[in-house]
C-alpha cells in the first residue's frame, strides 16, 4: 500500500508512546501516577450532567443537528459579553467546534495554500503546528523563552518571514509554559498582524484558570482584534466538559464564515443533548468556576510546595492546569528524566521536548490528581531526587 506523503510529517504522538510505557508498568502489576495528559478529572456541575442525561433520553434529539442552535450561539455571545465585555453577533461571529482540537486541526485548511507560511509558538501544544502542516504550510517557530517570561518577542521575527506569513497561532494563558501575556502584547500583536496582513488565531482555553488574583481576559477585547482574527474558547477546562467536545470559534466574521463552510462539508454538528448541556454550563453561576479554580490551587500548593521541600525548585504556575518544571541537574534530557521518574517512582510526566525545540530542559505536569494524591507523588519522587 502507498500512503500519502503528508504522513511522513508525523511521527507517533508522544502521548501514544507514554501510554505504551504506562501499560507496560501496569501489566507488571504496578500503579502509575499519571500527570502526563491534561485530561480534567473535575466533572461538570451536577445540573449540567442532569440536563445532558435528560436530553439524551429524548428520541427527537437523535436527528442530525446540522448547525448550531440559536440558543447555543446566544449563550456563547452572552457569556463573552458578561465575562469579557466583548460584543459578538451570534449569527455571523460565532460557530461551535468539536472541541478546540477540531478547530486547530482544520482552520488552516481555510487559510493556507501549499507553501504558505504559518507562525507557531515554540514550545506549543503540538496541534498548533500539525494543523498547519496538514494544510501544506511551512512553519516558522516563534520562541517562547524563560528570560522573556515565555512571551513571544514579535519584534524579533525577521521582516522577510513576517511579510510571507499568512497565518499565526498564539495562546495565552499558555500550554505548556503556563505563561500569561500582558495587555501590551495583544496591542502589539494586532498592530503586527495588520502591518503584515496576517490572520491571528488566539487559543484561549485557559482564561478561567488564572491564579494570581486577576481575571483572565480575551484577545477579542482589544481594539482591532476582530479585524485580524479569531479566538478559540472551550468548555473542557472551564466546566469539566472535555469528553463532550464543545468549543467555539469567535471573532472575525470572514474567518468564522469559512470555518462554518468547511465544517458543513465534514460534520453534522454537535449532538443536540450536548448543545443543551453546553448552554446550561455557559449559564452556570460564577461560583462553579471559582470552585474549580480553588481545586487547582489546592493541587498546585500540594505538589509544588512538596517538590520544593525535597529540592526540586519549581515556580508555581500563574495559570492553566499544568506545571512547567525545569529538569533537575544531573538527570539528562527531558525524555531521559521522564523515563527515570516512571521507572523509579512510577510517576509519569511529559517531556518538554514533545512541545518543540524550546521545550527541551523542562517537563510538563498536568494537575489531574487530587491534593492528597499530589502529596503521595511528592513522596514517591523524593528518593529519586536524593539518590
Amino acid at each position: 500500500m502507498n500512503f500519502a506523503k503528508r504522513m511522513n510529517l508525523f511521527g507517533e504522538g508522544i502521548f501514544a508512546r507514554l501510554a505504551a510505557m504506562k501499560r507496560k508498568k501496569i501489566s507488571a502489576g504496578e500503579n502509575v501516577f499519571d500527570l502526563s495528559v491534561g485530561a480534567p478529572n473535575i466533572p461538570p456541575p451536577a445540573h449540567v450532567m442532569k440536563i445532558l442525561s435528560e436530553e439524551a433520553l429524548k428520541p427527537e434529539n437523535y436527528i442530525y443537528a446540522i448547525t448550531d442552535t440559536n440558543e447555543l450561539l446566544l449563550a456563547a455571545a452572552d457569556w463573552y459579553k458578561l465575562r469579557y465585555g466583548v460584543e459578538l453577533d451570534p449569527a455571523t461571529e460565532i460557530c461551535s467546534l468539536w472541541g478546540s482540537q477540531d478547530g486547530l486541526a482544520h482552520i488552516a485548511l481555510t487559510l493556507i495554500d501549499d507553501g504558505d507560511l504559518t507562525l507557531v509558538p515554540d514550545p506549543c501544544y503540538p496541534i498548533f503546528a500539525d494543523g498547519a502542516k496538514l494544510a501544506g504550510s511551512e512553519i516558522f517557530f516563534m520562541p517562547q523563552l524563560r528570560e522573556n517570561n515565555y512571551v513571544i518577542q514579535l519584534e524579533k521575527i525577521p521582516a522577510d518571514v513576517a511579510s510571507r506569513a499568512k497565518f499565526m497561532v498564539v495562546s495565552y494563558p499558555n500550554n505548556p509554559t503556563t505563561a500569561v501575556a500582558p495587555d501590551d502584547f495583544y496591542e502589539r500583536l494586532i498592530h503586527f498582524a495588520k502591518r503584515n496582513d496576517i490572520v491571528v488565531l488566539h487559543d484561549n482555553a485557559y482564561s478561567e484558570l488564572v491564579f494570581d488574583g486577576t481575571r483572565g481576559g480575551s484577545f477579542l477585547s482589544f481594539k482591532g482584534a476582530k479585524d485580524v482574527g479569531v479566538e478559540f474558547n472551550s468548555l473542557s477546562k472551564t466546566y469539566g466538559f472535555a469528553g463532550a467536545r464543545v468549543g467555539f470559534c469567535l471573532g472575525n466574521r470572514d474567518v468564522v464564515k469559512h470555518v462554518k463552510l468547511l465544517k458543513s462539508n465534514i460534520d453534522y454538528g454537535l449532538f443536540l443533548p450536548i448543545q443543551k448541556a453546553a448552554i446550561a454550563a455557559l449559564q452556570s453561576p460564577r461560583e462553579v468556576i471559582d470552585k474549580t479554580r480553588a481545586a487547582y490551587v489546592e493541587r498546585i500548593d500540594a505538589l509544588i510546595d512538596g517538590l520544593n521541600s525535597v529540592g526540586w525548585k519549581i515556580d508555581k504556575p500563574r495559570a492553566t492546569m499544568f506545571v512547567w518544571a525545569p529538569v533537575p541537574e544531573g538527570f539528562g534530557t527531558s525524555e531521559e528524566f521522564v523515563a527515570t521518574l516512571l521507572e523509579r517512582a512510577n510517576v509519569m510526566v511529559t517531556p518538554g521536548s514533545a512541545f518543540g525545540k524550546s521545550g527541551e530542559g523542562f517537563v510538563r505536569m498536568a494537575l489531574v490528581q487530587t491534593a492528597d494524591v499530589m502529596k503521595e507523588i511528592v513522596e514517591r519522587i523524593r528518593p529519586v531526587l536524593s539518590a
